[in-house]
């Protein structure tokens, strides 16, 4: 006899010889008419057999595409961003911005992965194709690029994340998949994207939006939810910095308790299912260029179920260079708290990378983080995030700085040519005797000898960028490939 285990036992006789996990037909019949309330996995009891699930959804690999978004034109990393997108920053001396996001989804079994790129993407492209085909590759998965093109029916480029997924929902439909799964690619998180999907599959919702479980001191900017007791979006509407709430909002005609409800940032996640995708951006808004401030407030407007998913773990949407900053320096505490890039459960992967040991030359180095291939002489660091081929020269006094390193070797180059030993060109790297105090120091950068960067006139906003460097938030930022002349005071 095998028993369905479920609240309200029910006995199956199934055919001879018939494998627990083979129902036939007529046990299908009877489960075809338990009753809605029941759990989406069912188990199967025997005194023979273990116990299996009966899944009564797809399983996420074959079911749920990502689609990830490098940036949109206006970042608020500038001058980080002046030749590359937001995903595409070095962070934590190995790794893109990007990578967290790519990591939670291969590390939540989402095997199906979209990147829909438009500015500045050549770096980013180039990361993503590189980095994540060999991994996904095992698992008949793939992480594509999907680049903004102009065709015979658009001639502008992408307007927004909605009209992007518009005009690459051919490439997009392509696989059988149920629910599309839109992020940002610049936000540092781990996040167990199957928790999400069980949770919008159970709610049977048309939309889930991830939302922070607690109010911040300066909001995302991706809106904020209104959630009644149900956990249902009932409203949501975007904030601005001088208007308390904007014009653009959406209101559901479910009544509310306001006692218990609440009003939370949105995280800018979405899982959103397949048909419901289609049908807002064709029919319903197919002029709609953004979901936060169009297609979310029409869908909760004409009575689609919009649930909330709240999520309380460690969050940065990098919405500043001092984000960014603080970021990077939360990778060196030892905390619980921070993002962690040593969990052996969930890993970050990247591209591998055939780069030499780092040599160091003895120099003294404190709570920092220093990453492959780099060339560390005797200097002082104390509280730095070293990037990869990072050269530091004798006496150079580091503190509390992001340091992203270079994209190639130059000594060869330098003493071939002669020019180093002349003293007439700078190599990259940090130059001898330099001392450098809470900066961010940009890929490629010449900073020569004797220079100090160290914001000598406590500044907190300035714009030197033809010299080279800016200051946003009291922290200076050397501008990638930009050299700082001997003896420089910044």
């Amino acid at each position: 006899m095998v028993t369905l285990q479920l609240s309200c036992p029910i006995i199956v006789k199934p055919q001879a010889k018939l494998p627990i996990l083979g129902l036939a037909r007529n046990q299908q019949k009877h489960l075809s008419k338990l009753p809605s309330s029941f759990p989406a996995s069912l188990y199967i009891c025997s005194s023979q057999e273990p116990h299996y699930p009966i899944p009564l959804f797809p399983p996420v690999d074959q079911s749920v595409a990502a689609v990830v978004f490098g940036d949109g034109s206006e970042s608020r990393l500038y001058p980080l961003t002046k030749r590359r997108s937001e995903g595409a920053i070095p962070l934590a001396a190995n790794y893109r911005l990007v990578d967290a996001v790519i990591s939670n989804c291969i590390n939540s079994n989402i095997n199906k992965i979209y990147a829909l790129t438009q500015f500045n993407s050549t770096s980013l492209n180039l990361h993503l194709s590189r980095a994540f085909s060999g991994i996904l590759r095992g698992k008949d998965g793939f992480v594509e690029v999907i680049a903004a093109y102009q065709s015979l029916e658009d001639q502008d480029w992408f307007q927004g994340n909605a009209d992007a997924i518009r005009r690459c929902l051919w490439v997009l439909e392509e696989y059988s998949v149920t629910e599309f799964l839109i992020l940002p690619g610049h936000h540092l998180y781990k996040m167990d994207y199957q928790r999400l999907i069980e949770a919008h599959r159970n709610n049977k919702a048309d939309i889930t939006i991830v939302a922070l479980n607690a109010i911040r001191d300066k909001h995302p900017g991706f809106g904020f939810l209104r959630v009644n007791p149900a956990n249902q979006v009932i409203e949501f509407s975007m904030k601005s910095e001088r208007e308390k709430i904007t014009s653009i909002s959406g209101k559901s005609s479910r009544k509310s308790d306001s006692v218990a409800s609440g009003n939370f940032p949105s995280m800018g996640i979405y899982l959103i299912n397949r048909d419901t995708m289609s049908r807002l951006l064709k029919e319903y808004l197919p002029e709609a260029t953004d979901l936060g401030s169009e297609v979310i407030p029409a869908a909760i407007s004409i009575g689609m179920k919009v649930e909330a998913y709240l999520f309380d773990g460690y969050w940065e949407d990098m919405r500043s260079i001092g984000a960014f900053y603080h970021a990077n320096m939360e990778c060196i505490k030892r905390s619980n708290m921070t993002y962690n890039f040593y969990d052996r459960d969930c890993p970050v992967y990247t591209m591998p990378r055939c780069l030499p040991p780092t040599m160091i030359r003895e120099a003294v180095i404190r709570d920092s983080v220093v990453g492959d291939g780099c060339i560390i002489n005797r200097c002082k660091i104390k509280g730095t995030i070293i990037g990869m081929r990072t050269r530091i020269g004798d006496g150079a006094v580091i503190e509390d700085s992001v340091i992203m390193g270079a994209d190639f070797y130059q000594g060869e180059d330098i003493q071939s040519s002669g020019k180093c030993i002349n003293h007439k060109a700078i190599p990259v790297g940090i130059g001898e005797d330099t001392q450098i105090k809470k900066a961010v120091i940009d890929k490629n950068a010449r900073i020569g000898k004797n220079v100090l960067i160290i914001n000598k006139d406590g500044v907190q906003e300035g714009d030197r960028e033809a010299n080279g460097y800016i200051i946003s938030e009291g922290i200076v930022v050397i501008l990638h490939g930009a050299e700082i002349a001997d003896g420089s005071i910044i």
